[in-house]
């Protein structure tokens, strides 16, 4: 089975019915990360989780199918989330279902798989895209209305009655993520004490006071800094981030996003277009936010198809270094920050 964020709401169903594997991948890693929840959530029973990592995997190819297959230390049912990058997880899901066609995988559990820089076209999505048991699920960067609809859907999941307006902003502040929009959803709902018994029409104030505020004051002024190779401001920036104490991998998340729609922007935009008209079209069509729009306008000019192709493995790169070395973190960072500004200066 296949699926993207347009047609996973009708495929989630059945892989939840008949899915073993699953693999949610794509440049939008919050997107798959929130489908792959979406998903566990709708198996009959999916009891308790166990987590691995793409590396567990990767130096034991073996151990993913002995842990679907063994029992919980309390007798219930369990489903595993495996966390990896690219292709970590191949052999391991390789050997999984060579146990699984050779009938020797009664009873194990589902395995849901969120695979950063990874792509349908991927040697693991290859293993399960034309299988009934498997599901290769694929997230392209949202855009601003994808990302607003999904807002809404999940505060009326909640119990709010909101209005777009609210919804775009809310999905604004979050930076167009969908996890981050997700607590923010469950903090509004809890404030007002709503539930689909109960709903509520929340309004701007009742926002203000849980305060969603991750895009205006966090991450991004420096992701607008180093992109648009502003070394200036960097250094006020840097700073800001140890004052802030801003999470360096959640940083790179918020360049990622931003590299992901610029490259989006430019496919869309061609090689001959005129970044300002191109940009006014973009933001009627509600892709682009209008306080954006000198960001990226700037941005645009700086990045074409090569250097974007290079920034998004040096940024792939860059978060695989802060997860291995979490205590180097803020250094390590700090010094990529400066690198990008630097190469992005270059025209």
């Amino acid at each position: 089975m296949k699926a993207t964020q347009r047609d996973f709401g009708a495929v989630a169903p059945r892989a939840a019915q008949q899915g073993r594997i699953a693999l949610f991948c794509g440049p939008d890693e919050a997107g798959a990360a929130a489908a792959a929840d979406k998903l566990a959530a709708m198996l009959r029973d999916p009891g308790e989780r166990v987590e691995l990592s793409g590396a567990d995997l990767r130096s034991d190819p073996v151990r993913l199918g002995d842990e679907a297959r063994s029992t919980s230390l309390f007798g219930g049912t369990r489903h595993i989330l495996v966390r990896a990058a690219g292709d970590e997880a191949h052999d391991a899901v390789k050997v999984f279902l060579e146990v699984i066609d050779a009938g020797e995988a009664e009873g194990a559990c589902p395995v849901l798989i969120v695979a950063t820089s990874a792509t349908d076209k991927s040697r693991t999505a290859k293993l399960l895209e034309s299988r009934a048991d498997g599901l290769v699920a694929m997230f392209h960067q949202p855009d601003l209305k994808s990302v607003t609809d999904e807002v809404i859907r999940m505060a009326g999941a909640a119990g709010l009655r909101m209005s777009a307006d609210l919804a775009e902003r809310m999905a604004r502040a979050a930076g167009l993520d969908l996890r981050i929009a997700q607590s923010e959803v469950t903090k509004l709902a809890l404030y007002l004490d709503a539930s689909p018994q109960a709903p509520r029409l929340p309004v701007a104030e009742n926002l203000d006071a849980i305060g969603a505020k991750t895009e205006e004051d966090g991450f991004m002024p420096l992701v607008n800094t180093v992109l648009s190779g502003d070394a200036h401001r960097l250094p006020g920036e840097l700073r800001r981030l140890r004052e802030l104490s801003l999470n360096p991998v959640a940083v790179v998340l918020a360049l990622e996003r931003r590299a992901a729609q610029l490259a989006q922007l430019v496919g869309r935009m061609g090689s001959g277009g005129r970044i300002n008209d191109f940009l006014e079209a973009e933001q009627k069509a509600r892709r682009v936010f209008w306080r954006d729009r000198s960001d990226l306008a700037v941005q645009l000019e700086r990045w074409r198809a090569t250097k974007l192709e290079r920034l998004v493995k040096r940024l792939t790169a860059l978060h695989r270094a802060l997860l291995v070395n979490s205590q180097a973190a803020e250094m390590l960072l700090a010094q990529e920050l400066e690198e990008i500004t630097r190469y992005a200066q270059k025209r």
